[in-house]
């Protein structure tokens, strides 16, 4: 455990990656991490070893992490979502308690200023035997299925009546931060978003797609059989973490030279600002395009994404192309050979969902966690 200077304010992570969850908790938690850094905060991350984690690239951003083993909870499943009564109870990878009791004397250690808390499977309990070992805890949550014991809430999704969500799931006390204005976004996107703000649209740009940070080869395969046969315009496709030789086999795959394949790209912001259109998952990665402007196509790659994807259909904010599972080449092919980006709707929707997103929620966060620091 690595201790630095007493005077900085001191925040503590706990979140975790994984194939089954994906990369988007790490990925907003290290946008505010690198916010608060900039505060002159110290940050610091506790991350339980899941295949799929992001622990390295963690510290990579300069960040102390301690490590927490991983158990294969996924044969009793339904029995720890019974027992928990969370839907995502085995996506932890232990027990609540026993995650509180590996969790209990790195916070001893560090006296944090803040606990952040980002995992569907933590709540109230978790919550309250930790508390004691940090002067404030914020959560930052997208499901409101569960209580919390906390002094800050983020939701940042636009659902119906989200302002309600938590009424009756957190203190009275609580500092709730819910909807798009608290989406949290790398600089990036605000300083890219101004030239967006008056840009047309580039016909000759390219067609973005990123299905999330943990690649889905069996998707990807398809969406690159309807590029084959369609063989128009030019794509750039970011792939997420795949098996070397599932990403080869993609790349050998394509037989239409206006595609640029990646695993990843840390140009993401760039990508979509050069983007005509995009098609991917309807996950956290969902902001980041409407803070952009681009139009796009959405997935539903898990089941809690489901709700947030009917309501910006309902909103006519984007093109709703189903379930990753029922999927095929000829849905992808279909989606294509009729799209039209200057059709007036899109752009009736490029100017919804910039307003909806003004990439200003990561500034808004931090200035509330220092705030009611000093409460």
């Amino acid at each position: 455990m690595v201790i630095q200077s007493n005077t900085a304010m001191r925040i503590v992570f706990r979140v975790d990656a994984s194939i089954q969850m994906g990369t988007g908790h790490v990925m907003r938690c290290l946008t505010l991490a690198d916010a608060l850094k900039n505060r002159g905060a110290e940050c610091y991350f506790i991350c339980r070893e899941h295949p799929g984690n992001l622990i390295g690239l963690i510290t990579q951003r300069g960040y102390h992490v301690d490590v927490l083993p991983y158990t294969d909870l996924s044969q009793e499943r339904e029995l720890q979502n019974h027992i928990t009564g969370l839907a995502h109870a085995s996506w932890l990878g232990s027990t609540q308690k026993e995650d509180s009791c590996l969790c209990n004397p790195i916070l001893e250690a560090l006296k944090p200023d803040w606990l952040i808390v980002d995992h569907y499977a933590l709540d109230v309990r978790w919550e309250k035997t930790l508390r004691p070992y940090c002067k404030k805890v914020m959560v930052i949550d997208d499901l409101a299925d569960r209580c919390h014991d906390c002094d800050i809430l983020i939701d940042q999704n636009y659902l119906p009546l989200y302002e309600q969500r938590y009424e009756n799931l957190v203190p009275a006390t609580t500092k709730k931060l819910l909807g798009p204005s608290f989406v949290l976004l790398r600089d990036e996107f605000s300083n890219l978003r101004e030239g967006k703000l008056q840009q047309v649209t580039n016909v000759d740009a390219h067609i973005l797609i990123n299905f999330g940070g943990i690649g889905n080869f069996a998707l990807l395969s398809k969406v690159i059989d309807a590029i084959n046969i369609y063989q128009k315009q030019s794509f750039y496709i970011v792939t997420g973490r795949l098996d070397s030789h599932q990403f080869l086999e993609l790349e050998k795959s394509i037989s239409y030279s206006q595609v640029k394949i990646v695993e990843t790209a840390e140009n993401i912001a760039n990508l979509m600002s050069r983007s005509r259109y995009a098609i991917g998952a309807c996950g956290s990665t969902v902001w980041e395009r409407f803070c952009l402007g681009i139009n796009s196509g959405l997935v539903e790659m898990a089941e809690n994404q489901a709700t947030l994807l009917n309501y910006l259909t309902k909103m006519d904010l984007i093109d709703n192309l189903g379930n990753f599972n029922v999927l095929t080449k000829d849905d992808f092919l279909s989606l294509l050979q009729n799209l039209d980006v200057t059709d007036e709707k899109y752009s009736h929707r490029k100017t919804a969902i910039m307003s909806l997103i003004d990439g200003k929620g990561t500034q808004r966060v931090v200035e509330m966690i220092l705030e009611v620091a000093n409460v």
